[in-house]
């Protein structure tokens, strides 16, 4: 088991606060002044003229302008699998309490996977989570019941109130999770990129691995844009620690600030152009800009998933 430290959070109600981001982003969606992009639920399809209009949802069209009818099959489209990288990196930036509006990088993912799950419980989807730090710390397969997804949410809140202190190499879990998928699924994977004894191309290998079977792969590069993009710290002297490794370093910022930005900008780059190489679709999210990038990565997953 990996060593955790126990910590506090705000957020109550994982499912309701996963509820009130997606309300948020279909409000967007319906709003948007571009027409080139569509949200139909499986409870919803657009209306088609000359179609009965007994099923239009009025509530729905005061909202949006827009008529829809309701639908009422209720069938499983998809398999989609969430991973989470709970690495001592990922725990970064250490908070004592976490809020909505101030979470590290694994808080940013654990909310943004119950968003991807209420977005996915309206679809009639099936999900699974795979967690993982310096052990494989949670598996469950996709199911797509009620009392599954509680008890998914139940792991992710649990991200929210602990701290681990442990090293990872993402690669290995890889792997093993590859190894449990035999039917063909969506996966979403949150990580830093971040391993501490290996080359990135041992990474992609794994990753690679997940494309076997014909799976489809999400990677949510996810970071911290303030400190680990743009390296905004003040120019006092400042001890910066690994807090994988436990290496130390004494730096002014500001003498460094030019050289990070650059080096950080390329690794980004060469992130993006090996993920295409590979087919593997990279998003990059900085966790103080929200969870609509998130969402719309799935929906657009989704429509092209065959």
């Amino acid at each position: 088991m990996n060593v955790s430290e126990v910590k506090s959070s705000e957020i109550k109600n994982l499912d309701i606060l996963a509820k009130q981001v997606v309300e948020g982003f279909i409000t967007g969606i319906h709003k948007s002044p571009f027409h080139g992009f569509s949200v139909e639920f499986s409870e919803h399809k657009l209306y088609n003229k000359g179609e009965s209009t007994r099923h239009i949802d009025w509530k729905l069209f005061a909202k949006t302008e827009k008529l829809y009818t309701k639908k009422y099959e209720e069938e499983t489209n998809l398999r989609c699998h969430i991973i989470i990288d709970n690495s001592a990196s990922m725990n970064y930036p250490i908070l004592k309490k976490q809020t909505i509006d101030n979470l590290n990088k694994v808080g940013f993912s654990a909310v943004a996977a119950a968003s991807l799950m209420e977005i996915l419980k309206r679809q009639r989807d099936a999900v699974g989570l795979s967690i993982y730090s310096d052990s494989y710390e949670y598996y469950a397969p996709e199911k797509g019941s009620d009392r599954h997804r509680n008890m998914l949410l139940h792991q992710l809140e649990q991200l929210l109130v602990t701290n681990s202190k442990s090293a990872t190499e993402t690669y290995q879990y890889l792997h093993e999770i590859a190894e449990k998928m035999h039917r063909r699924s969506l996966i979403f994977l949150f990580t830093d990129m971040f391993q501490t004894s290996k080359e990135d191309e041992v990474l992609f290998e794994a990753l690679r691995h997940l494309k076997y079977n014909k799976h489809e792969v999400v990677l949510f590069h996810t970071y911290d844009g303030k400190t680990e993009l743009d390296f905004n710290f003040d120019n006092a002297p400042k001890k910066f620690v690994d807090v994988e490794t436990g290496e130390e370093i004494n730096v002014f910022s500001e003498n460094v600030q030019q050289k990070y930005n650059e080096l950080i900008t390329t690794y980004f780059k060469e992130l993006k152009n090996k993920c295409l190489q590979y087919k593997i679709d990279y998003v990059p999210v900085d966790i103080h800009k929200g969870f609509n990038e998130i969402l719309t990565a799935y929906l657009l997953q989704r429509k092209n998933f065959k």
